[in-house]
């Protein structure tokens, strides 16, 4: 099973992030996302386990990771994201975000698929720099669907955001 660790600090190495992790059992990757260009941590990263069943236990725990409490969730494969209508929704999770991207240009992109009532790039608490990904939240369902039909990548900044 993979697991999505968020809210990583800056000094977490992926050494760290398996160390965590490993009492838990075996562990047959770990990852901590960087930047293509800067080669800077983007502050969230994966562990997948040999077996899945260790989710569950790592989920109902509370982690800490050099002195920050870090978000565990399981991690849904892109390809199955496709496949499943889930409930309906107005809110969408955009990960990929430049971080040139300002929230005015984030809300204005999405405002040409619907009515956005809620947009946040999420920020570094300490830095405040943009942790490169955010949620809108339209103010109908429908338009969810249809910023969605219109494919999983969209481009924000010249880079691809999903």
């Amino acid at each position: 099973g993979k697991i999505f660790i968020g809210g990583l600090s800056w000094d977490t190495t992926t050494e760290k992030l398996e160390s965590h992790f490993k009492k838990y059992g075996e562990i047959t990757d770990a990852v901590i996302m960087r930047d293509r260009s800067s080669g800077n941590p983007r502050g969230f990263g994966f562990v997948t386990f040999a077996d899945s069943d260790v989710c569950d236990r790592v989920l109902r725990d509370k982690h800490v990771l050099d002195g920050r409490t870090v978000e565990c969730k399981r991690s849904i494969p892109r390809e199955s994201m496709l496949v499943v209508k889930g409930p309906k929704t107005k809110k969408i999770f955009v990960g990929g975000i430049p971080p040139s991207i300002t929230e005015e240009e984030f809300k204005a992109y999405f405002s040409s698929f619907g009515n956005v009532i809620e947009h946040q790039i999420m920020q570094d608490h300490n830095t405040g720099r943009s942790r490169g990904f955010g949620f809108i939240v339209f103010d109908s369902e429908q338009t969810v669907e249809d910023v969605l039909s219109h494919g999983r990548m969209h481009e924000l900044g010249g880079k691809q955001v999903t």
